[in-house]
Parts: C-alpha cells; structure tokens; sequence
C-alpha cells in the first residue's frame, strides 16, 4: 500500500461525488477478486481500497436523485470500483443514506459493513424471531457486536463466541452467555434456532450439528461446507441498502445501537494503521478529513 496522488474522480449516470471524511475498513479486502478486477474480470490496478465512507456530496451525476449537493451521506460503495480510501469518491447514488447531523462521520463510516452484514444475516436470510437463540461467532468483533445487540434487541437470547480475552466485550455488548473457543466445548451450548458464522473450518461444522430442525446457519465466509441435518444453511455478501441504513443508524441516535471501532487514524498514517503489528480489535476506521 502507498499514497499516491490520483485524479478527482467523475460521476457517472446515478453516481455522486462524495467528499470522504471518514473511511472503514475490512481486513480481508485484499484477497477479494472485486479488489483487483472489474465487472468483466479485467484487472484494475492500482486499486484505491475502502467500502465504507461517510462524507458530504459535492456533485452529482446525470439523472440523480434523492440526494442533494452539501448533503451528508454514509454508505457502502460498489465492489468493483475504486474505494473509499480517498478525499473523493464516485459511488451510486442508491448505495448511500442520509446521515443525520449528530451522528460523527466516524461513527457512521463504521456502520456499513458490519451494520448491514449483521442486518440481512439475521432478518432477510435467518429469519429471526423474538424467543429464538442465536449462536454468534466472534461476538467480540465489528460484526460480532452488531449481531449480538441487533438480535437481542429483536428478543433472542444471544450466545457469543471468541477467544478467553473476548468474554468481557461479548458480554458488554449483549451477549447472554459467551463460549470460549479454546477452552469451553461448542456442544455444551445445546441445540439454537440460528448459527451467524464468521469462523468456517471445523467451528462452523461443530455449529451446523447444533441448529434445530428448521434453523438457519448463515455464513459469510463463504460456501458452507457443512450444513445441518434439518435447516437451511446460507451464504451471502452484504450488499447496500438505503432503508436498513437508516434502520441502523436510527439505533445509533437512539442509543440502542453502538459502535465497536478500534483505531481511528488519520489518511497519512492509512498505511501503519491497515497494517498493524497486533491483532485488530475493532472497527478500523481512517480520518480522509476532520
């Protein structure tokens, strides 16, 4: 990763500029194929990385509407097109919600990804239901936390999961009961009406024995390769939304619904801070303007 000087981006028919105050973050960005090629697998790079974004929109593009100059905005921006790591971004208009003036760009540049991921998960393909149990794997990360406080706001009794120095995190963001991976037996859990899984590999086949007949497992690591006797096993990659944004950051502003952000770090040290020495606790989010 290098900074480097690059043109003001355009907006194409339905697109916005947004002027990029804040940026979020996902680690695995590099190994996905979107990083690297367009729609028709040719390679673009150098790619500029980043998804989430919120900022304040300086243009707009033929035919947009919905959105206005000056306006502020947060939202996740298309897969295959240069990020949000930047000063200016051009993204689809529909890909963005308006982001209320006592939301921080901060906070809404963390939103997004993990927001929406915890979401679809969990209403659109799981299918949750107030008395139900959700089993969320790594209940102490970005995702993990949205999962865990969306569902037991929707009346599920939550279990989390993660490493012994999770416990106390898991449980501060709502989880009923937390399961060290390492140390504690998966199976002692007991049988759960939705698996969110974030792990695979041998985790998610211990977890798709644990789903009662009719439950859910839902991955986001791809393909599942071990699904449960009789339920349904999904996998998805999030995709924007303008209405469940504003769902989510409605929680924010109401305090039902807080962030889990771990490093805020400013567009000239974007560099040191995706590619940190220690392991990555929370949200990583990168200050593009103050």
């Amino acid at each position: 990763m290098t900074l480097r000087d690059c043109p003001e981006p355009t907006p194409a028919i339905n697109d916005v500029v947004v002027e990029v105050r804040a940026s979020g973050w996902v680690p695995t960005e590099v190994d996905w194929p979107s990083t690297w090629t367009d729609r028709a697998n040719r390679a673009r790079t150098p790619s500029i990385l980043g998804h989430e974004l919120a900022g304040v929109v300086t243009a707009l593009g033929y035919g947009t509407t919905g959105l206005s100059v000056g306006q502020r905005v947060f939202g996740l921006a298309d897969w295959h097109r240069d990020g949000t790591l930047a000063e200016y971004v051009a993204i689809e208009a529909r890909n963005l919600a308006p982001l209320p003036g006592d939301v921080d760009f901060t906070v809404g540049a963390s939103l997004p990804i993990s927001g929406l991921t915890a979401w679809q998960g969990l209403f659109q393909l799981g299918r949750l239901q107030s008395g139900q149990s959700v089993l969320a794997h790594g209940a102490a990360g970005a995702v993990g936390t949205m999962v865990t406080q969306l569902a037991r706001e929707a009346g599920a009794w939550v279990i989390g999961t993660g490493r012994a120095a999770d416990r106390e995190k898991a449980l501060d963001f709502g989880a009923h009961e937390f399961v060290d991976l390492a140390n504690d037996s998966l199976e002692d859990v007991g049988a759960v009406d939705l698996v969110f899984d974030v792990i695979g590999g041998d985790i998610q086949k211990s977890s798709a024995a644990l789903i009662k007949t009719g439950g859910t497992l839902v991955s986001i690591v791809g393909p599942v390769e071990s699904r449960p006797a009789d339920g349904l096993a999904v996998d998805f990659v999030v995709e924007a939304d303008r209405a469940q944004l504003n769902e989510i950051v409605q929680r924010v502003r109401d305090g039902r619904l807080r962030t889990n952000i771990g490093t805020v770090a400013d567009l000239d040290d974007a560099v040191t801070a995706l590619n940190p020495a220690d392991r990555i606790k929370g949200k990583t989010i990168i200050q593009v303007r103050p």
